[in-house]
């Protein structure tokens, strides 16, 4: 029986010296390699033989890396490729991470990690190239829990099919609610390590004296209450994702420790010195604006570079359109049957409102609405007697007006004027009619606003901007003469 050949890996680095020395450390871990100098003479040979894994400077002196990668990409049967880069040039290797790379180490590196890298790099291609496992363990986004059929959700849905294929870092923003770890979920079951652990941690809410202890784990006796030794998240995540949320909560000083294992792969855990290995897909998550956290000193730049490689920018809910109604009668159903409720659907009126209304807290809100009245309730249909009480007031930021009664020659209308003097201005009108709208719904905005057939953010803004006037109004003078 012959014996397998080892993997063949090309090395695409123009430096003479530095492409030996990473010929010399694979050839020693057991791998075949072939040295070249310049792009286009790797195009010729990646055109010949297709190697198992490629590695590769991302600057090289006649083309591009990028120009590389995306020539192997254009092949029948791509090899994954591992990006060379340094800090000069790291934006240009997230950008051939967007590109379809596999995962790029940055100079200075140790063998380890560039073994490590090619390792992985070799073993995602076997999985993703073996029919077995490629139909069970790499399948399309599930759409079951990440539900949405809007033009913005579907341009989602396809970014992490492309994302899952990699070990790619995802950086996914959105506000509060908009479900940033189920899309992280969502990643990690369509990619070839769904079997593995999916681990998510909350950045904000780990004391920063603990968090390293959380995130590297430590041996006993590295402080007060260690009893035992402890496997930390990036331990206990070997082979799966890692989940980080709120990640721009996390303390400078640990964000210099995960760039270094990001960079290195490796790790210690607290109160020893026993270097650890682990391979873990990095996804973090923040409702913050990642770049201006950078600007202001609070995130590492080196450390947003080395995450943000393929963003996932999620909507709010109120942008989503039909998506509104497609999650509300998901969550309806899903609420019933864990409640044993017979509830089926919601009224128009219901369905109406829940379209104009803006949803500040996202999903996370129509979450909660909704289990509030099939808990409290019960029927086959939610109409709006069942929405709970104060249900939008949170969504303004402004103070309502008193309002006067509406006098009754100044109804809603003008069609009953019998002199130019009985005119009444459109934007008296208008303001009069969403004033006795929201007067008859008991000041629920949300409500008076489905009446109207407006979105209810259309009613905050025009109390603004009456208040604005009204303050710019003249006072007359009523101080003694």
């Amino acid at each position: 029986m012959s014996r397998p050949q080892p993997p063949l890996v090309y090395v695409v680095e123009d430096s003479q010296s530095s492409g030996a020395l990473y010929c010399s450390q694979l050839e020693g871990a057991g791998y075949v390699t072939r040295h070249f100098t310049d792009g286009y003479s790797a195009l010729i040979g990646i055109k010949e033989t297709m190697p198992d894994a490629i590695l590769q400077d991302v600057c090289l002196p006649d083309i591009t890396g990028i120009d590389v990668l995306q020539f192997v990409n254009r092949q029948q049967s791509p090899a994954p490729v591992v990006l060379i880069t340094s800090n000069s040039s790291i934006e240009i290797a997230v950008d051939a991470m967007r590109h379809g790379g596999f995962d790029f180490i940055e100079k200075p590196f140790s063998s380890e990690r560039l073994i490590s890298s090619v390792e992985n790099a070799i073993k995602n291609r076997n999985i993703t190239a073996s029919p077995t496992v490629n139909e069970n363990d790499s399948k399309p986004p599930n759409r079951s829990r990440f539900i949405g059929d809007s033009l913005t959700m579907n341009t989602i849905f396809r970014l992490l099919e492309s994302a899952s294929r990699s070990k790619a870092s995802v950086f996914i923003t959105g506000e509060s609610g908009t479900g940033k770890e189920v899309c992280a979920m969502t990643l990690h079951d369509s990619s070839p390590r769904s079997k593995m652990p999916f681990i998510a941690i909350n950045c904000a809410a780990i004391p920063g004296d603990l968090f390293e202890s959380e995130f590297f784990g430590h041996v006993k006796g590295a402080f007060s209450g260690a009893l035992s030794d402890r496997k930390g998240a990036v331990e206990v995540a070997a082979g799966g994702t890692l989940f980080l949320d709120e990640i721009c909560e996390m303390d400078i000083n640990l964000q210099a420790k995960l760039l270094r294992f990001l960079q290195t792969g490796t790790f210690t855990r607290v109160g020893s010195s026993e270097p650890l290995h682990s391979d873990v897909r990095i996804v973090c998550a923040t409702n913050r604006n990642p770049a201006e956290e950078v600007g202001q000193g609070r995130f590492r730049e080196d450390l947003y570079y080395r995450l943000n490689v393929i963003p996932v920018k999620l909507p709010p809910l109120r942008d989503r359109g039909e998506d509104v109604l497609l999650l509300a009668r998901h969550l309806l159903c899903e609420k019933a049957q864990a409640n044993q409720k017979t509830f089926t659907g919601f009224t128009p009126e219901v369905e109406q409102l829940f379209m104009n209304y803006d949803w500040p807290g996202n999903i996370r809100e129509m979450q909660n609405v909704i289990e509030n009245m099939v808990v409290i309730n019960s029927g086959e249909w939610i109409d709006l007697s069942m929405l709970p009480s104060g249900f939008g007031e949170h969504n303004s930021e402004v103070t309502r007006p008193a309002r006067q009664p509406i006098p009754a020659d100044n109804n809603l209308t003008t069609m009953g004027t019998s002199s130019k003097n009985d005119i009444v201005p459109l934007h008296r009108v208008e303001r009069n009619a969403i004033e006795h709208a929201i007067s008859a719904c008991d000041n629920n905005i949300p409500l008076a606003a489905a009446y109207l057939g407006i979105s209810a953010s259309t009613i905050y803004r025009k109390i603004k901007s009456w208040e604005s006037e009204d303050s710019d109004m003249p006072q007359k003078d009523i101080s003694p003469a």
